[in-house]
């Protein structure tokens, strides 16, 4: 109460210096009408005062709302339609952030080109932490190199968090001629342009261009507006591949879907029956995407900490950790968890991907 009190206060003194409050506006009359002496001495000493107090009154505004964040309800900006791997990650995540926040976290679903227009409206929104952003690998640097955007998707956030990682997996229609990678390969390279590949992503594109030109095939790359409406044109036989996360794995034990290959180093423990594209003799074929949070740049870093801790409490919770893991993703281990962490780890991506985008010729569709 107190803090609000003093909040109210210099929020009140500012805005007289700022705008000609009572002192500033006597002394003008004084000016006018040539008084001297005492009276304008003192006058003017109340004047200094109030505009030193209004001098500091933004930094102890800043501090103030620190202290008292958040007062109100925060905004998650989901950059992809409901069911796709940053949606299923961000509302994880924020029903347990929440519990340590005291406020409700809203999801809002903003998607389309590929994520940029939630993010873009992320890093619009004021930086004062009632809006963050499920960032990743796609949105928060793959973009950044297929895309000309209103926005630096580096250096117009605030790293709060890492959240979790986890490769990717290359499924098919269940009714594809091929039942293992190699098979896959051989009909593709017998069949050139007789495939289609869902693009609903920016990491399932560089994924997918990566796919071709290692194994020399050729097929075509389809757009979606997200993940779920591609998996369901695999699911119904309208497409034939689709790169995608291991979230969609129950779908291959329901035999509604194929899956051929990891894009990882091991295999996964949700699916061990699955082989990794090195084994399989295409090791080119390598991609771990990551998941993260992002506040808009400027946001006070005693926020962020507030923000951090709460998302590092949320990942610690054994339910999270269980669901998080059921999915196929890995959580970031604790020292990782940090906004330092992210922001390496986005810096180090865009050294290793952009370069490769460009070598490849992938252009947005």
């Amino acid at each position: 109460m107190q803090c609000q009190q003093i909040t109210g206060f210099v929020t009140k003194l500012h805005s007289s210096v700022r705008t000609g409050g009572p002192y500033y506006s006597r002394m003008r009359q004084l000016q006018q009408s040539g008084p001297t002496g005492r009276t304008m001495k003192l006058l003017r000493r109340k004047f200094l005062q109030f505009a030193g107090a209004a001098v500091v009154a933004p930094t102890f505004l800043r501090v103030a709302t620190a202290q008292t964040y958040p007062s109100r309800p925060i905004t998650m900006i989901v950059p992809f339609p409901a069911g796709a791997g940053y949606d299923t990650i961000g509302r994880i995540i924020a029903e347990r952030m929440r519990d340590s926040l005291g406020q409700p976290i809203i999801i809002e679903n903003a998607s389309g080109a590929n994520g940029s227009i939630g993010v873009g409206r992320a890093a619009r929104a004021t930086p004062d932490g009632y809006t963050i952003v499920v960032g990743g690998l796609s949105v928060h640097v793959l973009n950044g190199a297929l895309y000309s955007l209103p926005y630096d998707v580096v250096n117009d956030f605030t790293p709060i968090s890492p959240l979790a990682e986890s490769p990717w997996v290359l499924f098919s229609r269940k009714g594809f001629p091929a039942n293992d990678l190699r098979g896959l390969i051989d009909w593709l390279k017998a069949h050139p342009e007789m495939a289609s590949a869902a693009i609903q992503i920016a990491s399932a594109h560089l994924v997918t261009a990566s796919l071709q030109k290692q194994t020399g095939t050729r097929f075509a790359l389809v757009p979606y507006r997200g993940s779920a409406p591609a998996m369901q044109d695999l699911v119904a036989g309208h497409i034939d591949l689709l790169f995608d996360t291991p979230l969609q794995i129950p779908l291959v034990r329901a035999g509604s879907i194929k899956a051929f290959a990891v894009t990882n180093d091991v295999r996964l423990a949700v699916a061990p029956d699955i082989p990794t594209f090195a084994e399989m003799g295409v090791p080119g074929v390598s991609y771990t995407g990551w998941f993260g949070l992002f506040a808009p740049r400027g946001t006070p870093k005693d926020i962020i900490a507030k923000l951090n801790a709460a998302a590092v409490g949320a990942l610690a919770d054994p339910a999270v950790r269980s669901r998080i893991a059921d999915l196929g993703y890995d959580i970031f281990p604790l020292e990782r968890q940090t906004p330092e962490a992210l922001a390496a780890l986005q810096k180090a991506d865009a050294e290793k991907w952009w370069p490769l985008i460009n070598e490849l010729g992938i252009k947005a569709e």
